[in-house]
């Protein structure tokens, strides 16, 4: 209670105060986040309590306890970092029938056949997950199967059962008799997700916690839930494709670039060790209005391509849409064309889309987004086997990205014969590399202008410094 008697009213996000209650926290956007809490005149004093165990140097504290251990599914590993760190809790979140809980199953048989599991399923009957697990041949005889959606069974059931590692699929539908509300709001899920992180971190336990996301893909829930574990994982994909895939966005064991390619089919899941291919339509001839490019996702690099149509229309407004591509990104691109190349295009409808339901995100997809849309505009196709490369500026530059050599190296491999690449690209990449003289592979190139330099046998990259260059080079 305030000083006056009235009651105050807190954020359980940000800690944001009001006088009255709101349905929207006025500092973090939340809903549903503000709830009664008495205003405090002062600090606490909190007196020393026991310890769970003495502070040591930090030297003499065994690693080895904290090393991950595979699951059994190669490209979830890669994005986890190696595997399942003991003790870690994992947040899996993506949209309704997007696969979630085929990946979880496929992961828990291939745990139990040398560890003891426990799925813990709120959302479906065991008869409904055993259906899925004879399916996908996920039956195991250390895989244990519970339906539960109280927080207080299930946590009997990691007692009995003392798994090394628990998924409950999914956070939302359990409940604590110890929280108000209802299963899946603010309160019980900070609750329940506390405590499960609390079971893990006591018993050293893996848990894989699976969430549901909002319409607009954020992971649904207050805030705090990723703040509380230790890895959140986003699984996407098209429903109309096969492919999805699973990227990090929070890792504090491993790398957060990593992405994990899967085809989801009626007999389970299985990873894709080698994507590259899966992303670009093969042409029998030159298409206007296609450019192919390399994206970077963790390590690997995959190729990609890029369609555009372009077409007058009547309409007032012109459509931009995209599909798999950051509308802010294409916005700008087109800006760049209409202003620095002149491009008309103010009076037509420009569609962009990416090939295979992949999203990119890397800045150099730019130039290949303004070649495909130019090749669109003028309905003349791009040279057969070209791949380009390069971010854009405002200004109407083009400026380098890394990994310039492993993603025309990846190029060449697929049987592209020539790149497009902005000026100064490979020069960093000979001087870490140091390439041998005899075999004429990189060549130092000019700081302006466009110069043609080999690569690879068979392979040519041209460099160019601005969108000026690079046209003239395609044309």
């Amino acid at each position: 209670m305030s000083k006056a008697g009235k009651p105050s009213y807190r954020c359980g996000e940000c800690g944001w105060v009001a006088a009255k209650w709101v349905g929207r926290c006025g500092e973090c956007q939340a809903w549903g986040t503000v709830e009664e809490a008495g205003a405090r005149q002062g600090v606490n004093v909190v007196r020393g309590g026991a310890v769970s165990a003495p502070a040591v140097p930090i030297g003499q504290v065994k690693a080895e306890v904290a090393h991950a251990r595979p699951t059994g599914v190669g490209e979830l590993d890669r994005v986890l970092g190696g595997g399942l760190v003991p003790g870690a809790v994992v947040l899996l979140a993506g949209e309704p029938g997007i696969g979630k809980s085929t990946l979880l199953l496929e992961a828990a048989a291939r745990t139990a056949q040398h560890d003891t599991v426990l799925y813990v399923t709120g959302e479906e009957s065991a008869s409904q997950v055993r259906m899925r697990a004879d399916r996908i041949g996920a039956v195991e005889d250390q895989l244990y199967l519970a339906a539960e959606t109280d927080l207080g069974a299930l946590v009997t059931h990691v007692e009995k059962v003392q798994p090394r590692l628990l998924i409950v699929d999914s956070v939302q539908t359990i409940g604590s008799a110890d929280a108000t509300g209802v299963p899946g709001g603010v309160t019980q899920v900070r609750e329940v997700a506390a405590n499960l992180t609390r079971l893990a971190k006591e018993r050293g336990m893996s848990t894989v916690l699976v969430g549901h996301v909002t319409k607009d893909g954020s992971i649904a829930g207050p805030r705090v839930l990723e703040h509380l574990v230790d890895v959140v994982l986003h699984f996407e994909g098209d429903r109309n494709s096969r492919l999805r895939m699973v990227r990090a966005i929070k890792n504090r064991f491993g790398p957060i670039e990593e992405v994990g390619c899967f085809d989801l089919h009626e007999r389970g899941i299985t990873g894709i060790t080698d994507p590259s291919g899966l992303f670009i339509s093969r042409h029998p001839e030159p298409v206007p209005g296609t450019c192919v490019t390399v994206t970077i996702e963790g390590t690997r690099p995959i190729p990609a391509e890029l369609q555009a149509l372009v077409g007058p229309t009547e309409a007032p407004q012109p459509r931009r849409t995209s599909s798999g591509l950051d509308s802010y990104r294409v916005a700008m691109v087109l800006a760049v064309m209409e202003r620095r190349l002149n491009a008309k295009i103010g009076k037509c409808d420009v569609f962009t889309a990416t090939v295979g339901g992949i999203r990119l995100t890397d800045p150099a997809v730019d130039l290949a987004l303004l070649l495909s849309v130019v090749s669109a505009a003028g309905d003349e196709p791009l040279p057969h086997g070209l791949v380009a490369l390069g971010e854009v500026g405002l200004a109407g530059e083009l400026r380098p990205v890394r990994d310039v050599r492993r993603r025309l190296a990846e190029a060449a491999r697929l049987g592209f014969t020539r790149a497009l690449v902005p000026t100064g690209s490979l020069v960093e990449d000979t001087l870490k590399l140091n390439p041998a003289p005899s075999r004429g592979d990189l060549v130092a190139v000019r700081p302006t202008g466009i110069r043609t330099t080999n690569f690879s046998p068979g392979f040519d990259v041209t460099e160019a410094e601005n969108v000026w260059d690079a046209l003239t080079h395609v044309r």
